[in-house]
């Protein structure tokens, strides 16, 4: 399954974003999808994630200010990034597989991977 994301760039903080993922193939209504982010010389954290059953994860960090929603007859999934800070500046990346409950927000239970895409908010 090749995993797309599109819709970083360059903004001012509070200004609001929307990233897209799209998938190539099969129902992304039977994955669960995530996005993580990373900032050089750091490690990948987990940004959100909406599972197969509807149930939707945040990181702390970006909760009340990020929403995951997903749109099953295009097979993409979207994060609605509000309110954004410059320390959301980072390289955006999605990813889907079937995860364990208890890996949700764990990097490794993913295995489809997109490219990522840049996200930088200047203050």
């Amino acid at each position: 399954v090749q995993v797309v994301e599109s819709g970083g760039g360059v903004a001012e903080t509070g200004e609001s974003l929307t990233l897209s993922c799209a998938t190539s193939e099969g129902s992304i209504s039977r994955r669960d999808m995530a996005w993580f982010r990373q900032v050089p010389g750091k490690a990948r954290e987990f940004v959100a994630a909406r599972r197969r059953d509807g149930h939707l994860y945040y990181a702390d960090s970006v909760k009340g200010r990020f929403a995951i929603s997903r749109d099953n007859n295009r097979n993409t999934v979207y994060l609605q990034m509000r309110a954004r800070k410059p320390e959301d500046t980072a390289v955006y990346s999605c990813a889907a597989g079937t995860v364990i409950l208890s890996h949700t927000r764990d990097e490794t239970g993913y295995y489809n991977w997109g490219q990522g895409t840049q996200v930088t908010v200047s203050s």
